[in-house]
């Protein structure tokens, strides 16, 4: 769980103690909304609220101080230790990975080489930074399904947009990499495309994902696990957020190499998900033998129903 002074890290000293009372609620906090010339936005337990000039959270959007220029300027050098030029390949991924795990969006203008190839970002304007909750014991109620008689099945997380997969995906990871009461420690292997999994700052992982487990950061999926298969000799590989055809393929491919696969996807349900046409191909060969569905329920997301590869209820809540 984030910790007030890891919050109060990511901003230069002076402008410390405006953001005092938001630090003081890191672990209802999950987002800051940076955008020059408007409002201060920080999003706790899923609401939206804003900060005014004294740095008081507030629901009222007329009351909140608006950000300035030199203030996002300060925060961004702040952020990269005072030298852009050595986090310009992050940032040309359009976000940076700091201290704590959490991840600073950036947006403003793009420059491109003549190949389309992104040589800069420069006039960020914009800021969203995503605050990591780490939450240890996040994937208890599943640990039991996803073993059959001590084997680990392959699995398949689904879920909506901001419902707490990728904290469940890094919770599952941690208690297989280390061995729990249903099966033996493995050795894991992850390709944390965006830093979410292991929060990786300067390739030190910032949460826990397990004594037995590699990370291949900001690393594209496919790439990730072929580059992984050949390098480190996986047991099971975990990634997160499946999204095409060339990701499909590196799944069958861990598969014929013997690896287990953990893997999560967005989608509403499992109809949703088995319709997308990238995937058609997995659900024909029943690859997963077991699929986990997040939902959304009276603002609340929770785990409803894990399915085994023939789409038969496991467990429902």
């Amino acid at each position: 769980m984030a910790e007030s002074g890891e919050i109060l890290r990511i901003f230069p000293d002076y402008l410390r103690p405006k953001w005092k009372s938001v630090a003081q609620r890191a672990d209802r906090l999950s987002e800051i909304r940076l955008r020059i010339g408007r409002e201060i936005i920080v999003i706790l337990d899923g609401k939206e609220f804003f900060l005014d000039n004294e740095g008081r959270i507030v629901q009222d959007i007329r009351a909140a101080d608006k950000m300035e220029g030199q203030d996002m300027e300060a925060i961004l050098n702040h952020v990269c230790d005072y030298s852009l030029y050595a986090f310009s390949d992050e940032m040309r991924q359009g976000f940076l990975t700091i201290p704590g795990g959490h991840r600073v969006g950036l947006a403003g203008q793009i420059i491109l080489e003549k190949d389309g190839y992104i040589r800069n970002i420069k006039h960020i304007c914009y800021m969203n930074i995503r605050i990591s909750h780490e939450i240890k014991g996040a994937a208890d109620k599943v640990m039991p399904y996803i073993y059959d008689k001590g084997s680990l099945q392959d699995v398949l997380l689904i879920s909506p947009p901001g419902c707490g997969k990728t904290t469940l995906l890094r919770d599952m990871v941690r208690q297989i990499s280390d061995g729990n009461r249903f099966g033996e420690g493995m050795n894991v292997a992850v390709v944390d495309e965006r830093s979410e999994i292991a929060g990786c700052y300067m390739g030190c992982p910032q949460n826990d994902i397990g004594r037995r487990t590699d990370v291949m950061d900001c690393c594209p999926k496919a790439l990730g696990m072929m580059m992984l298969l050949r390098s480190m000799s996986p047991q099971v590989i975990a990634v997160d957020e499946l999204g095409g055809a060339e990701d499909v393929k590196a799944v069958h491919r861990v598969l014929q190499c013997g690896s287990r696969i953990i893997a999560t996807m967005h989608g509403d349900s499992l109809e949703d998900v088995m319709g997308k046409d990238f995937f058609r191909e997995l659900n024909e060969r029943k690859i997963f033998g077991r699929y986990i569905l997040l939902e959304k329920r009276d603002g609340k997301c929770k785990i409803q129903t894990i399915y085994d590869r023939s789409f038969k209820i496991c467990c429902g809540w």
